[in-house]
């Protein structure tokens, strides 16, 4: 297939990063390589989907993949993923040979395997400079759900479902294929989330999702897992520590161990990202205390530095993300490193996913959550912006009749963005200022 031709279906089928940043696919695979890297390393803890669509859909993570090498150039691709995903491994293994070009990279089960930087040092042993592209350095990476995508795309396949683990206080912990714009309050129910009682939900992964008391919240494109948790849980609590008690406690407790700065994994790639800096400046209150800003532009606010690393309870990813945005505010940019050192200790220094489950609590709530067959829903709220980039723009008007995947809003003229496209049949029920409801 000519390489227009694949980023044309990718685009008009909607389809963004489903891992979790939403950055339009058309885009990052218009992009130069010579490694395409499938990312199956699921790098939050408690979810399932990544490594049960490789186990259950490996043709079409191998075709998407494949078209991504096409449209990008690349004569390599890798689908790294955790060795201990057997059942995936096993099922790419019997079809990875028919597809030239394309290897299996199993990986140790370490947290944060799946953050791109990490995981391209794991694979290629290159180091995306601070302030550079994957690209910058010859490697474009796709989340698994996402090639899967593209590879549908590619039969004028629109995105219209998303696969999203259901787990913590729930009766069935399980992992639902639901149409996009589904009421989180459904897959809850489903799941048998207690009907009373105080709970407060987790969207996304324990280290970077976020908490809510809204059980309504629509499924979006990049929405990989709902989890339930006891509001008194110690997680939640820590979660919950408002800004001015963090910036106490920081000045309070904080006693510089430089922990936090030991285990980051941007630091351990030679990225210079030093937390307990950040630290000591906003307990200080003192700027220059932060030393090189790429220090903190580094940064990929994985959070292990707060859930893993530092013994007093402190927030260091959360007061790193702050000063990130604030120097981005500032107009600072990142100075992309021309001397690139990784740590000796590397690879001593990775965090078993294990060990990070049992430090943040999470231990009961590691059970399977094997793939059911989602009931049918009635109405979806579509939201106009799951994406990077501006939102959607509406193709339709209320009252209209539409087709699970007929184009109901379209990316603004010259604008970065996906179409979104109805994922039920029915009718436009309303349309506000960033979202479409249907009604089957």
């Amino acid at each position: 297939m000519a390489r227009e031709t694949i980023l044309n279906s990718i685009k008009d089928a909607g389809v963004v990063g489903a891992g979790g940043a939403g950055f339009p696919t058309h885009i990052k695979l218009a992009a130069k390589a010579d490694t395409v890297i499938a990312n199956g390393a699921e790098c939050e803890p408690l979810l399932r989907t990544d490594q049960q669509l490789m186990a259950n859909q490996p043709e079409l993570l191998l075709r998407g993949l494949a078209l991504a090498m096409e449209s990008t150039g690349a004569v390599s691709g890798v689908v790294a993923l955790k060795a201990h995903y057997h059942d995936a491994v096993d099922a790419l293994r019997k079809i990875t040979p028919s597809y030239p070009g394309i290897r299996i990279h199993e990986m140790e089960s370490y947290y944060p395997a799946g953050d791109e930087k990490s995981l391209i040092y794991d694979v290629t042993k290159r180091v995306v400079p601070t302030g550079k592209l994957p690209a910058d350095v010859g490697v474009v990476v796709q989340n698994v759900n996402t090639l899967v995508n593209v590879a549908l795309a590619a039969q004028q396949v629109p995105v219209t479902k998303k696969f999203v683990t259901v787990t913590g206080c729930v009766e069935n912990p399980a992992t639902y294929e639901v149409p996009i714009g589904t009421d989180a309050a459904e897959l809850l129910a489903w799941a048998g989330a207690p009907a009373g009682g105080d709970y407060t939900l987790l969207v996304g992964g324990p280290c970077m999702g976020y908490l809510t008391q809204d059980y309504h919240k629509p499924i979006t494109k990049t929405d990989g897992g709902l989890i339930l948790f006891p509001s008194g849980h110690p997680y939640v609590r820590l979660r919950s520590v408002p800004k001015q008690r963090q910036l106490a406690l920081a000045k309070a407790v904080c006693c510089q161990c430089s922990q936090c700065s030991q285990l980051c994994p941007r630091n351990a790639l030679g990225l210079g990202v030093q937390p307990h800096k950040a630290m000591r400046a906003v307990a200080q209150g003192i700027g220059s205390l932060l030393g090189d800003p790429n220090a903190i532009l580094a940064c990929s606010s994985c959070g292990l530095c707060t859930y893993y690393s530092c013994n007093f309870g402190l927030h260091p990813s959360e007061f790193m993300t702050e000063l990130k945005a604030e120097l981005g505010r500032q107009g600072v940019r990142p100075e992309p490193e021309t001397e690139i050192r990784p740590d000796s200790a590397l690879e001593l220094k990775k965090v078993p996913v294990a060990r990070m489950i049992a430090r943040m609590g999470l231990k009961p709530y590691d059970v399977p959550a094997p793939i059911k067959t989602a009931p049918a829903v009635s109405r979806v709220t579509i939201p106009l912006r799951q994406h990077i980039g501006a939102p959607s723009e509406p193709v339709v008007i209320e009252g209209a009749s539409v087709h699970a995947g007929d184009l109901i809003a379209a990316i603004p003229e010259g604008k970065l963005g996906a179409n979104v496209h109805a994922s039920i049949s029915g009718r436009v029920t309303r349309i506000s200022s960033d979202s479409i409801t249907l009604e089957a």
